[in-house]
């Protein structure tokens, strides 16, 4: 590696007050070993993108994403389709990605573990939603889409009590989303294992996930999700029961092997989501991606193949 940009999140994580300090210390690695690298501050997701972009047309040779999950999905925009690698600095609140490759989270340590790296191409999930003024959006997406309970927890996190309460602030927020709201449920079409016919089905929550391992208490959210594959590993519920998702999150939570009655796992490399026939509001289904709220129903999920080139550390298996 010899010319790379890097480019940090202010405002993302809890170490604020240490933030210019933690990308001084991975700047400080990356230049020691020989690396060329420009350093930018990002303002706002069109910003990053934009950003990663014109690192992608001066030719560096990765661009490294200093934040959490959110950042690595703005700057993920900007380079899939390009052969430039993605480095992770993870300074975020949850970094599932960074826990997923098993990335070490010091700064330090993570830019030294980028320098060793193996670059592996992989594929994305790709979403078509319909954004907030009611015009269709499209985003990649790496660690998992969820449509229904889960992103509403993002539509209603207070950006305040994450910065106080860091992962403190999902669970208390998802805590009171299982306790009291409104599961609606929503039409999915799957395709047939034959490729030429599908298959709906209702469900109150929908979740497309890519990696295995969340970190935290949850870990392992899907079961045979993994980056190494082509496909997307799909949790339904069938059911609005308040207990089945509670045993469902306890079932990662101790890492067991429950089959919860409502709960189904499948594997597919695409699926359409759409308000049910019936006058329901789609804005109220909303839908994320990497833990960004995008927009709301309805939505067609994809694969890209062979569509980004990820710097993942040694030894790991997908």
């Amino acid at each position: 590696m010899r010319k790379a940009a890097l480019l940090y999140n202010t405002l993302s994580g809890r170490r604020r007050e240490r933030r210019v300090a933690d990308v001084e210390i991975a700047l400080g690695v990356l230049r020691n070993a020989g690396v060329e690298v420009s350093v930018t501050a990002t303002r706002s997701a069109a910003d990053t993108t934009g950003q990663t972009r014109k690192a992608v047309a001066e030719d560096c040779e990765a661009v490294f994403a200093c934040g959490g999950d959110g950042t690595v999905h703005d700057v993920l925009q900007g380079l899939v389709g390009s052969s430039l690698a993605l480095g992770i600095i993870p300074l975020g609140t949850g970094n599932a990605l960074a826990h997923d490759l098993r990335l070490p989270l010091s700064p330090a340590a993570a830019a030294r573990a980028a320098l060793t790296a193996k670059p592996r191409r992989i594929a994305v999930g790709q979403v078509k939603y319909q954004d907030f003024y009611g015009k269709q959006g499209s985003k990649y997406f790496t660690v998992a889409l969820g449509i229904g309970v889960d992103a509403h927890l993002f539509y209603k996190l207070s950006p305040l009590l994450k910065l106080r309460l860091g992962m403190g602030a999902y669970y208390a927020q998802a805590t009171r989303l299982w306790l009291t709201h409104k599961m609606d449920y929503f039409s999915v079409e799957l395709p047939e294992k034959d490729g030429r016919q599908t298959h709906q089905t209702e469900v109150s929550q929908f979740l497309a996930v890519r990696i295995r391992d969340f970190g935290g208490p949850l870990h392992e959210l899907a079961p045979g999700a993994s980056l190494g594959r082509d496909d997307l590993r799909l949790v339904l519920f069938h059911t609005h029961s308040r207990l089945a998702y509670f045993s469902y999150v306890m079932r990662g939570f101790f890492g067991m092997k429950w089959k919860i009655k409502g709960i189904e796992l499948v594997d597919s490399a695409e699926a359409t989501c759409r308000p049910l026939a019936n006058g329901q509001e789609s804005t109220r289904i909303l839908v994320q991606a990497d833990g960004e709220l995008l927009g709301t129903l309805p939505a067609d999920i994809s694969m890209v193949p062979d569509a980004v080139t990820l710097l993942v550390p040694e030894p790991h298996a997908t």
